[in-house]
This record gives C-alpha cells, structure tokens and sequence, in this order.
C-alpha cells in the first residue's frame, strides 16, 4: 500500500474494535484490595475451619460472604482483622502479602471491622469512645477530633450525636458510632458482621444508603449476613462457603435466593414457611398487666398483657432492649415479677419456682448475647447438656428375677423377697444418670438438626456460635413442652438451618403446643407467625394479625412512631374473650399477688 493511499474500511474496523475492546479491558479491569490465596485454618488439630480459601475483594464494591455455619466465614474474617492467623496461604492487601499478626496490625493496613457484638464503653460518651485506643505518644486535639468525625458524617450521610452517652443510644445509635470508629482511624477495608440483625426496616435502609455512599467513595466493603434478601439489594457480588472451603463467587445481579441457598448447602433447598392451620382452642398462657424490672432497678415491662393459645404462634417484635429479655425470664421464674399475673392453664404461676414451672409444661429457650453463660455449660459435652434437664430424674433399674417351675420353694421365697426390694428401690432416685439414653438423644438431634461437631461429647465451646445455638433449641424442643418462648431461636444460624428450626416450630404448633417467638427478621416473622405482638420501650403498642399487617407498620410501632392502643382506645388488646378466668377471678389473683408481693417486702 502506497503511502497516503486510503486504508480498507474493514481494515479500520477491526483495528478500531481491538482498539475499543482493550479499553473496555482496562476500564473493567478492576483493583484488588484485598486478596485470599489458599487460606486455611485448623483448631484442636483436627477441627478445619478454612481449606484452601481463595478470593478477591475488589475496591469499592460491597461483598457478601455467605455459608452455613460452622463454615469459616468468622474464622475467615478473624484473620483478615488479626485476631487468628492463618496456618497456610498468603493474604494479599493492595498487591502486597502481608502479615496481620494483630488487630493493631490490620488497624496499620487500614481494615476495620464492626463486630456484632459492640465494643463501646457504656459511660463514655461518642466522642470519647472515638478517641479510645488513639496512640497515645501522639497528641491529639478534640475540638480537632470532633470536626474530622463530623466531616465523615458528612461525607457518608451519618447521624450520630457526639455528646451522647453510650447508655443512652439505641442499637443503631450504636453500630453507626462503631463504623465510624473505623473510618476515622483510616479504614479503607471494612467488615460488618451481621449489620442488620437487631435495626428495623427504616434503620436497615438508612444502614444502606451509608455503605452505598461509602462504596462510591473506593470503600471495600464485607457484609457477613444470613438475611438473603438483604445480600441481593445491598451486595456487588457474593462469595461462598461450604465446610471450610470455597465454592466460588457469583454477580449478584446474576443470584436469586434459590441459587445462593444450592451454592451454600450443595443441593436444592425450598425456601418456604408454612403457617398450617390448627383449630383454635382456649389460652394455654395468659399474662395481665405485667410489669417486670431490669437489672438497673428500672421497668422493662410496662403494664404489658398478652396470651397464647393451643396451637398458635404469637410473635415478639422490638428493637433489642426493649424488655424481650426480661419478659421471658419473668414467664420462665428467672425473674421476680413487680406487677400483674402469669397463669397456665388457669394457674397463678408467680412465684414458682423454674423446675415447677418446666414440670408443668412450660418450656424456655433464651438465646442470649452470652450463648455459653445462660442455659448452656461450656466445658460439657453435647451429651451432658442435654442432661441438665434430666440428670435429677435418675431411677435405679434392678432386674426382676425370672421364678421358674423347677425353682425349689427357697428359691422362690428369695426371689420374691428380691423382687420386692428391687421394686421399691427403682422408685428410689438414683444417685447415678443414665449417659446412655441422653447420648442417644444426642446423635439424634445432632442429624435432625445438621450440627457440624466431632462427635455428641465434644465441648460445646469448640462448636462455632451457630451450632451453640441449634444444641440449645434442639434440647428446649426435645423436652415436648405444652409452651415453649423462645427468644432468637435462629440467631446467627444460616439459611438451611433456620428452616429446620421454623419446620421444627411448626410441627409443635401443629402438635397443640402454644409457642412465644422473640424474633429480630420481620419478613421471617410475617411469615411464621399468627399474630404479633411489638414492644417499644417494654410497653405493648398493639397486637396485629401476620396476615394483615405490612413490614413498615411494624416498623413504625417498635420506634414508637405508631401505638395501636392508642389509635384503638376501646380494643382491649391481649385480653381474650374466653380466658380460663373470669373478671372476678383475675381481680382476685392480681390481689393475692400484691398481697404476696407486699408479705415478701415485709
């Protein structure tokens, strides 16, 4: 081709797509900033927490990691924030291996992440737990402090007053301060561990609109999370777990719940809550005008009046701290009640000891921040837990001895004289317990339920917190209660495991069996739950039907924006029409108990 001659047009446009295509290359290349080669992690010599864990975090995208528990997503995290550190493989930050040996270390590398759990201190106010944990060679200025933490409020859409004090914050309050606890010591690389578990719907979306700011400003961000809805609206991309190991990563504008459930558990799972329909019988529980105090001496439960009937789900909803806790602990006889009566079936039960009351059908599953400290021993085994409830009922077992037509009549005098011992001294309760039945029971539950441990007497303090909590609700259900509270039941568990428990509840509700469900998931609560009862600040803003009610609603009545007894002043909410007592008789047994209560002061 001659020079200045014009080149073909097909020449010019294949030259120009490459051209096109190398740009588009560059402009989706994106940056690493933080990469997994080969991650794995070993506890106790034979538990595997991490296999050959290998992924990339990219900037300013938000990832979620999802798996089962007991899967290695918190092991995982820990040694990205330095808290454990790895036996095998290689993380890689900006490019570069490093060595995170310390969260003081990740701290240097710029990651911050928010535990579930807060780590403030209660008598301080904001600022002040901001400027904990400053180097303290360096000086620092708080008026200085001050105007950068509000300059990244700012910047990020946060709301938080500096002058507050930590015990007067709500959760949100608080978990906002933690994030920019992190951002103002220079975090680039943030991880949020379980972010949404204890917000409401507004406060959910307020959480969101920030890591959508903070994301558009180059932040990577990790949201470890069960709530599939949420990974699908707030997530870039998803990665997975399973037993350890990597399954792999997914667009999550290429997801749906169904398919991040198969990537998780390895097979088809149908996400769906029934509510079968069971006849409608009289109150099992009824509780009126309870009023119960908190540890600090102030009242969690204001005036609150409620009941369950046979075959029925009533559902708690609130923010966390609004007198959930102390409600089940009063039902259960763990705490002392200031005011109004509980009763079963009828019976006053105030004041009754916990082992009567279980005796008499009453069943508590309490899961509390502290897992290990309430219901549970950590040292024990599977095995022995189970046994706590049952390790008083002990009998001695002596055979009887067989009398035979050959038997001469010595023999027979003998044999009858052992006989008769042996059946008075199986009703004697033995000093022995029988580890046998209880380790049957055990590997039961620990299929039925999918609990991923070594063996049914492995300590319950090597299980990972999810499976803590199925050992715990599994031996509450195992025990066939006529009630059953029971608080966050499915706290922490992952997706599979939920269900089961949902199925599990169900199958008791079908049974006859009255069920009290504190829950935090309010779509999970819609869908389980017959009707639902919302907290704010202990009192009752009102009880609605499941079926009528939208998620906002609900909402609105756990802020206090909407008080139902308010609104509806004739409606009697949480007394039933054909209670087990008459008016007269609950006069009566609201005077006993203040006539007790006062003889007790006394």
């Amino acid at each position: 081709m001659s020079k200045g001659q014009d080149l073909p047009l097909g020449y010019i446009y294949f030259i120009g797509k490459i051209v096109m295509n190398e740009e588009i290359k560059r402009e989706n290349k994106k940056e690493v900033a933080v990469r997994f080669e080969n991650i794995g992690k070993t506890f106790f010599g034979t538990v595997i927490a991490n296999k050959g864990v290998s992924f990339e975090l990219y900037k300013g995208e938000v990832l979620a990691l999802l798996g089962e528990n007991g899967s290695g997503k918190t092991t995982l995290m820990n040694m990205l924030s330095g808290i454990y550190y790895p036996d095998e493989g290689q993380i890689y930050v900006n490019g570069n291996p490093v060595s995170i040996n310390s969260p003081k270390d990740a701290h240097n590398l710029h990651i911050g992440m928010v535990h579930q759990h807060f780590k403030l201190v209660d008598i301080f106010t904001a600022l002040q737990n901001v400027m904990l944990g400053l180097d303290k060679n360096k000086k620092f200025n708080e008026k200085k402090v001050r105007d950068d933490v509000q300059a990244i409020c700012s910047r990020y859409g946060f709301e938080i007053d500096l002058n507050k004090k930590i015990y007067d914050m709500s959760v949100s309050e608080k978990q906002t301060l933690e994030i920019v606890k992190v951002l103002y010591r220079g975090a680039d690389i943030l991880i949020l561990d379980e972010p949404t578990a204890v917000l409401t719907p507004q406060e959910t979306d307020r959480l969101f609109d920030v890591i959508r700011n903070m994301r558009a400003d180059g932040k990577s961000i990790i949201i470890i999370t069960h709530k599939l809805a949420e990974v699908l609206e707030i997530s870039d991309r998803v990665a997975i777990l399973r037993k350890g190991e990597y399954v792999g990563t997914i667009e999550t504008k290429d997801a749906d719940q169904n398919v991040l459930t198969e990537m998780m558990v390895g097979k088809k799972v149908e996400l769906k809550i029934d509510r079968p329909k069971t006849e409608v019988k009289q109150p099992l529980l009824e509780i009126r005008n309870l009023g119960v105090k908190s540890d600090d001496g102030t009242l969690a439960i204001k005036d609150v009046s409620f009941y369950i009937r046979s075959g029925e789900i009533l559902g708690v909803a609130g923010i966390t701290g609004c007198g959930q806790k102390e409600l089940c602990e009063a039902i259960a006889g763990l705490r002392p009640v200031v005011d109004g009566v509980i009763t079963h079936k009828g019976e006053n039960i105030i004041g009754l000891p916990p082992k009567t009351i279980i005796e008499k059908g009453i069943s508590m599953s309490f899961i509390p921040e502290d897992r290990l400290g309430m219901g549970l021993c950590p040292s024990f085994s599977i095995t022995d837990n189970m046994m706590l409830k049952t390790y008083d009922k002990g009998k001695f077992s002596l055979k009887q001895h067989e009398i035979k037509d050959k038997d001469g009549k010595a023999v027979v005098f003998f044999k009858k004289i052992a006989n008769g011992a042996a059946n008075v001294i199986n009703k004697i309760p033995s000093p022995f317990v029988d580890r046998k039945d209880a380790r049957k029971r055990s590997v039961e539950l620990i299929k039925r339920l999918k609990i991923v441990t070594p063996s049914s007497e492995t300590p319950v303090r090597r299980l990972s917190g999810g499976n803590v909590q199925k050992v715990l609700v599994g031996r509450e259900i195992e025990s066939s209660p006529n009630v059953i509270v029971t608080a966050y039941p499915v706290r922490g568990l992952d997706v599979n495991s939920a269900y089961a428990i949902y199925d599990i509840l169900n199958e008791q509700k079908v049974k006859g069996t009255g069920v009290l469900f504190v829950g935090e998931d309010l779509d999970v609560m819609l869908a389980l739950c017959d009707k639902i009862m919302v907290l704010c600040h202990g009192k009752n803003m009102g009880i609605v039907h499941a079926n009528k009610v939208t998620k906002e609603q609900l909402g609105l009545m756990m802020t206090g924006s909407l008080d139902l007894t308010e609104v509806n002043k004739n409606k009697n909410y949480g007394i039933a029409k054909d209670s087990n007592l008459t008016e007269d008789e609950w006069e009566n047994a609201e005077k006993a108990a203040k006539e007790a209560k006062e003889k007790g002061n006394d």
